[in-house]
């Protein structure tokens, strides 16, 4: 196992540089400080563009097999670092041991999928009206591109936007979120030792999110912004990148339903639940929030999962056999806290969970009999929170899943392949788990609908949206 020290530098055009003001990170489950980092801000992030600006003409013109290879090694050594990248991580975020180990080798998967997509950027030849023409198109990297990552994911939302934008020949400017900034540090240091040029990566850490945020999205040299995190702050970016048209993708909020109907296999049903609901204690884009059980099966459906959730371990991610974490910070906490209670109030009934147990722990919670006009119903939570409500037909479950402004991801339980295709097919998203609590995956396009986000990651349209597609007219 390689030895990752915890990097306490910014990374810009290839060197590992220090700053007069840092800010401590500090680890959600012991609430320790476990390092500073640079704060930096606006200025830094226009040097960094102005960086990666220098060094797009030359990573443009490499050869796309010096670059493939490149990613390739990257991915070798993030692979290589597994189990010390998993601690950082987990320090950090707080994410069960686990969960960190599955994300690296999740995330390092988009990284070997975009090494070998950066040999297949093709294009087209198209049949000419006229027997003097030849018509071709060919796709070209957009430029420079600004990423902002959040800190659910502290290295798999970095690789599935950095690999694509860096295989196809885009240079980068990261800003990862301020609080788990120490992987981001980790997997630019393995860049750097697989040979990125200077100033093809570039990591800013600050704690200016709105400056440094408004830098990264208005720079008239930045091509393209991808952004992951709030529906809300993904509106504010879309607005500011709108000033000089810039291309963007953003992976917005989710309020995931997940249907169970009359037909389903009802233990499978639940274990889906527990992997889509509790990962990383909620706190994902893709998290099961609202759980929409037909009469048939509601109450046996409530009673194995309300078992199943009181065996979870809540704890230190690094503590052995732990499979639910601490939330990220107090407003997490808090938002939690009066989502449950508002549920209370309106009628819900408490079956497990429902108190917070120590610092930023909270009890993996089911509430039944949720009433739709709760906040849960209509808010995402990111929390360890199972929301039950009850429906009658196919028709209505389906209306009450789309009953929502977002639409990332949803699932459903069913043993009918007619009602799979159906409702699969109704649900408004931009992904759709069916008899499974996981759908993620490298080779798959990740994105939303609504306001769940514009554009795709991971699979081969991840790779289109770092390129420009240029058409070519050759006359006689």
């Amino acid at each position: 196992m390689r030895k990752l020290i915890i990097n306490s530098k910014a990374y810009i055009n290839g060197k590992f540089t220090h700053a007069r003001k840092t800010f401590d990170v500090v680890n959600p489950a012991t609430g320790e400080t476990i390092a500073s980092v640079p704060d930096l801000g606006v200025p830094d992030c226009m040097k960094a563009i102005e960086y990666a600006h220098q060094a797009w003409p030359c990573w443009r013109d490499t050869d796309t097999a010096i670059r493939s290879n490149t990613v390739r090694k990257w991915y070798e050594l993030i692979m290589a670092s597994k189990q010390e990248l998993a601690r950082i991580m987990t320090l950090e975020s707080g994410k069960p041991l686990t969960e960190s180990l599955a994300e690296v080798d999740y995330g390092a998967s988009f990284v070997a999928w975009f090494a070998e997509e950066a040999k297949r950027a093709y294009g087209e030849t198209i049949p000419a009206p006229k027997k003097d023409q030849r018509l071709v198109t060919i796709r070209q990297p957009v430029g420079v591109v600004t990423a902002i990552t959040p800190w659910n994911f502290p290295l798999a939302m970095i690789t599935r936007k950095v690999a694509p934008a860096v295989a196809c020949g885009c240079t980068v400017v990261l800003r990862p979120a301020s609080q788990t900034p120490f992987t981001a540090l980790a997997v630019a240091k393995l860049a750097h030792e697989a040979g990125f040029p200077p100033g093809v990566l570039n990591v800013v850490t600050g704690k200016d999110s709105k400056g440094m945020g408004e830098a990264l999205a208005t720079h008239e040299k930045v091509r393209k912004i991808s952004f992951t995190g709030s529906t809300e702050v993904g509106r504010a970016l879309m607005a500011l990148a709108a000033k000089t048209i810039k291309n963007v993708s953003f992976e917005l909020g989710g309020n995931a339903p997940f249907l169970v109907f009359d037909d389903a296999d009802v233990d499978a049903a639940v274990n889906g639940a527990i992997t889509g609901k509790f990962r990383n204690s909620g706190q994902t884009c893709v998290s099961v929030n609202r759980l929409y059980v037909q009469n048939g099966i509601y109450d046996s459906f409530t009673r194995k999962l309300t078992a199943a959730v009181k065996k979870l371990k809540v704890g230190n991610g690094l503590d052995e056999g732990v499979l639910v974490g601490p939330l990220i910070n107090q407003d997490g906490l808090e938002k939690v806290k009066a989502h449950v209670q508002d549920a209370i109030d309106k009628g819900a009934s408490l079956r497990t969970g429902g108190k917070v147990t120590k610092g930023l722990f909270y009890q993996p919670t089911v509430l039944a009999d949720v009433h739709p006009s709760s906040r849960i119903a209509y808010e995402e939570t990111f929390g360890p929170v199972c929301a039950l409500f009850r429906f009658e037909t196919e028709e209505e479950g389906i209306a009450m899943a789309n009953d929502s402004e977002f639409g990332l991801a949803s699932y459903f339980y069913s043993k009918d392949i007619n009602r799979c295709w159906r409702v699969a097919e109704r649900l408004e998203a931009g992904m759709v788990g069916i008899n499974t609590g996981l759908l993620s995956n490298a080779a798959a396009p990740f994105g939303g609908v609504k306001q769940s986000g514009i554009g795709r990651e991971g699979s081969k349209h991840g790779l289109d949206e770092y390129t420009e597609v240029k058409y070519l007219c050759f006359g006689s």
